[in-house]
């Protein structure tokens, strides 16, 4: 019998291997991202505090279709404005197990366009 694989689980197991690299401090903060089928959420983390310094997702910029690539530019221009406010300049981008493509990427061009250096 053939198992399936959870898919989730080896994302974690690929976003363990990805922490282990990119680390979060006060001068330059880790920019992580969560994607789900129908939303996309983007957060800023002091990982030497473990404060979330700051965070958006499609869900609290109401749009219609929080799953989609537009949805995501959306996302990575609001975060990088965030970051601005927070006087947070430079970045270290953490795709969290996904693959560098589609919404992740769409994110990251996003915030790099708005401003934020990573």
């Amino acid at each position: 019998m053939i198992k399936l694989a959870n898919k989730n689980a080896e994302r974690i197991r690929r976003h363990k291997r990805v922490r282990n690299v990119v680390n979060g401090t006060p001068e330059c903060p880790r920019l992580n991202v969560f994607r789900s089928n129908a939303n996309i959420y983007a957060q800023v983390i002091d990982d030497t505090t473990g404060t979330t310094l700051c965070a958006v997702s499609s869900l609290e910029l109401k749009l219609e279709n929080g799953g989609n690539i537009e949805a995501a530019k959306k996302v990575g221009t609001a975060i990088a404005n965030k970051c601005k406010e927070a006087k947070i300049e430079t970045v270290r981008f953490d795709r969290g197990g996904y693959v560098y493509h589609g919404r992740v990427q769409a994110l990251a061009d996003a915030a790099r366009e708005a401003g934020l250096k990573f």
